[in-house]
């Protein structure tokens, strides 16, 4: 009898164990679908490597204090200017954004392993990007192919990639030719960057020497873009550098550098064709300086849009109209440093970090979620020459 008792006894607290434990995961759970959760995120910085650094840098990240804490130098590579981070978060690439490569005029691209533990980069392979000066870096959907935009000349190139993240000699190759109007900028092609997008059947190249926006049908089975580009015209003098698509699909933005614009482009995802409705200035009104767009970046919840300016030395907040896809310029606010290349938001959508190359330095910002407004936290950490900035969550 008294087995009995001491048996149901074990019983029962097993069970209000049990409840305890699923009502404190259940509550985990639900903390984390709000966004509201403790999680920590692995932060990579690209950065140029002429400038004193030496490679990639490793950074945790805190997203529920906004902090950074330094894991160091992550991998020695050369001028790894622009990064991709596969969907899986295990791989890592880099373009190398050099004139020469194994003794021939062209740049590289570099694939790393992800170590969560200790955020190292194990190198994997280098491939040749088939041209000089590679700027940009994109995965397809898939995560089959990389797509590589080659500034120097002007040119852009899918490499594959392995099942073990290794890449492959280019499976495509296309040379831009032409110039426009600034005698010192756009002499000739210079193509920036490049969008898949969303059902992956496009590949739009931002050519900031040609002043044009480039339409390719995109095959990710062969890794191919196709042979008759559709070309969309900016403005003369603009010179597109970044551009996103909308979740949705159903717009495009770019970002001018030479101009300190953004246009807005209505998209068809049945022909890839571009309607421009809006163009409107990155700067603050009555801004008389000089500057030069770099990054373009849309909130997690798709309400806001954030645009750097190099020279105002500033970052732009733009409302998105989820209706016409139109931008109104809600704010500016100081980068916290000189010439902010990059910006990254990071998988929370509480934060925004800085990365502002001539002053060495990466700076966090809290982001409003109902106003898109930035507040500077007062977080930074030094960084030689950072240039291009990565979030991988955790598991």
């Amino acid at each position: 009898m008294l087995f009995s008792q001491q048996k149901n006894m074990i019983l029962r607290q097993i069970s209000r164990l049990t409840v305890l434990l699923l009502i404190a995961f259940a509550s985990a759970w639900l903390l984390s679908a709000n966004g509201t959760a403790a999680q920590e995120h692995l932060l990579y910085v690209g950065t140029y490597t002429d400038h004193g650094s030496k490679g990639i840098y490793a950074y945790r990240f805190d997203s529920s204090s906004g902090k950074l804490a330094s894991l160091g130098l992550a991998a020695e590579t050369a001028e790894p200017s622009f990064l991709a981070v596969d969907s899986s978060g295990r791989f890592l690439y880099a373009v190398n954004e050099v004139l020469s490569y194994k003794s021939q005029p062209t740049g590289a691209v570099s694939a790393f392993a992800i170590h969560p533990e200790s955020g190292k980069l194990s190198l994997l392979n280098e491939v040749s990007s088939h041209d000089q000066g590679p700027a940009h870096i994109t995965l397809d959907r898939t995560g089959k192919n990389a797509l590589i935009s080659n500034y120097t000349l002007g040119s852009a190139a899918v490499l594959p990639v392995m099942e073990d993240g290794r890449l492959g000699e280019a499976s495509s190759f296309v040379q831009h030719k032409g110039s426009s109007i600034n005698p010192e900028r756009q002499k000739g092609p210079h193509a920036h960057a490049i969008a898949l997008s969303p059902d992956n059947r496009f590949a739009v190249v931002a050519d900031l020497g040609l002043d044009q926006l480039l339409v390719y049908r995109f095959d990710a089975t062969k890794g191919t873009l196709g042979e008759k580009p559709e070309v969309v015209k900016t403005m003369p003098g603009a010179g597109p550098r970044h551009l996103v698509f909308s979740s949705d699909g159903r717009f495009l933005y770019v970002i001018n550098e030479l101009q300190s614009t953004i246009a807005t482009y209505s998209y068809n995802a049945e022909t890839g064709a571009l309607h421009e409705l809006q163009t409107i200035s990155t700067l603050p009104q009555g801004y008389r300086g000089t500057s030069t767009a770099a990054e373009i970046e849309i909130h997690p919840s798709e309400n806001f849009l954030f645009a750097s300016n190099r020279g105002d030395d500033s970052v732009a907040t733009f409302a998105i109209n989820s209706s016409t896809g139109t931008l109104t310029l809600v704010g500016t606010v100081p980068s916290g440093g000189k010439t902010p290349r990059n910006i990254a938001i990071d998988p929370t959508g509480a934060w925004l970090l800085v990365a502002n190359q001539d002053s060495d330095n990466v700076v966090v910002f809290r982001v409003d979620r109902k106003t898109g407004q930035l507040t500077s936290t007062g977080a930074r950490v030094t960084v030689q020459s950072p240039t291009c900035l990565k979030f991988v969550p955790l598991q």
